[in-house]
């Protein structure tokens, strides 16, 4: 059954800040910042041994179709323990394992064609297993059909799970769908802690990255008067120290350490989910990764995850931030990082930081920075730096630094 969570304005600080991310599923509350703020996703379930609890999570369509989806990798991870548990309790169970053989699942137009295709039509609920691609092909299939959708996370990842865009590859270009937000998030720690090391750092990077995030969307705030909640800022940035407090722990896979991670990027999406937008966690540093991954599968090759790739953008973005300290409002000085705390804070989580780490050419690396403004239309540093003819003299100067051989 549906329910909301009353939270009054005087008090919508302290409660929000306080609040669990289990507690959060349907809050409701009217903000200082002149806007009611909604979250509709019915249950959020994150800990240890979780998944044995799914016959609960989804007792609304008990006795029911769900239809499972997976690719090879995430059933062996947990598709497999997931459809034993809903068979055993009496769900009628069609699981669907996308082959992508030995290369990454991409999104594009056969895969999601595909994931159609098999799908029944009295089907009552979806049910995605896996992080970044099956949840945006997941969230983009329930748009279409209005069948709710369940995601059983299976790595720390990436932060669109309780996201409402969908990125899919459509004529070899990404594009970001509006979709829908998830019936449920179900987050196992004993899953998410045995994910490749590559992933786990991939949703460490895609944290950090919401450091340079938050200052872009306070700078457009300064300088173009775009909306902007202090409570929801505080609200990522509260899920980001304690991220980063733990994070040498990461790379002895602690649950701890997982468990901050995988709510940390749940709660930077419900951080969407509330202004209705990715303002809160994307910036700058998801355009540069989005140029560069555009690129290299336009070439017919694999791109790197995600999040590594906001990882290595994000000290490149808090240099340019650097760069323009002179003309940037006092109150964007305070929020951006430099770009020597970004690369201490990634090196002591053992993360990638250096762009051939992730593939990227001197070329490619270059021509991010110049024309990764040109990805979508929202203000940030790089627009900054263009409107103040700086951005051709700043890429030459953050190129050379990475690539000194090839200056």
């Amino acid at each position: 059954m549906r329910y909301q969570q009353e939270i009054s304005q005087s008090n919508v600080m302290n409660e929000i800040l306080n609040m669990q991310i289990n507690d959060m599923a349907k809050v409701t509350f009217d903000c200082s910042c002149g806007r009611k703020h909604f979250l509709d996703i019915d249950k959020i379930v994150m800990g240890q041994g979780v998944i044995s609890r799914l016959p609960e999570v989804l007792s609304d369509c008990a006795g029911e179709n769900v239809y499972i989806l997976c690719d090879q990798n995430t059933y062996q991870a947990a598709g497999k323990k997931v459809k034993e548990t809903l068979e055993g309790s009496d769900f009628q169970v069609k699981c669907t394992v996308l082959d992508s053989g030995d290369q990454i699942l991409i999104p594009d137009e056969k895969a999601v064609g595909k994931m159609f295709m098999e799908l029944e039509a009295d089907t009552a609920m979806i049910v995605a297993v896996g992080s970044g691609t099956l949840n945006d092909m997941a969230k983009y299939m329930s748009s279409k059909t209005k069948i709710p959708y369940t995601i059983v996370c299976t790595a720390p990842s990436m932060d669109g799970y309780a996201s409402s865009g969908a990125p899919l590859m459509n004529g070899g270009r990404k594009i970001s769908y509006t979709a829908t937000l998830p019936y449920a998030i179900v987050g196992d720690t004993d899953v998410m802690k045995d994910a490749p090391m590559r992933m786990i750092h991939a949703g460490y990077g895609d944290i950090i990255g919401k450091l340079t995030c938050l200052a872009d969307w306070r700078l457009s705030h300064e300088l173009t008067g775009e909306y902007y909640c202090e409570t929801i800022v505080k609200l990522v940035q509260k899920a980001i120290k304690k991220v980063v407090d733990h994070r040498k722990g990461l790379e002895q896979r602690q649950e701890e350490a997982i468990l901050y991670l995988i709510e940390a990027l749940t709660l930077t999406g419900v951080a969407m989910g509330l202004v209705g937008n990715s303002r809160p966690a994307s910036g700058a540093e998801h355009m540069l990764s989005h140029y560069w991954e555009m690129e290299v599968i336009a070439k017919g090759e694999n791109p790197e995850l995600h999040g590594i790739k906001v990882g290595v953008a994000t000290p490149v973005i808090a240099e340019v931030f650097d760069a323009m300290r002179d003309v940037l409002p006092e109150s964007v000085k305070e929020m951006a990082p430099s770009a020597q705390e970004i690369k201490t804070l990634m090196k002591e989580a053992g993360a990638p930081i250096h762009p051939q780490e992730a593939g990227l050419d001197r070329d490619l690396f270059y021509r991010g920075i110049l024309e990764g403004n040109t990805v979508r239309e929202r203000f940030s540093i790089l627009d900054l730096a263009v409107q103040e003819k700086r951005i051709q003299t700043i890429a030459e100067k953050i190129t050379r630094e990475y690539y000194p051989k090839e200056a």
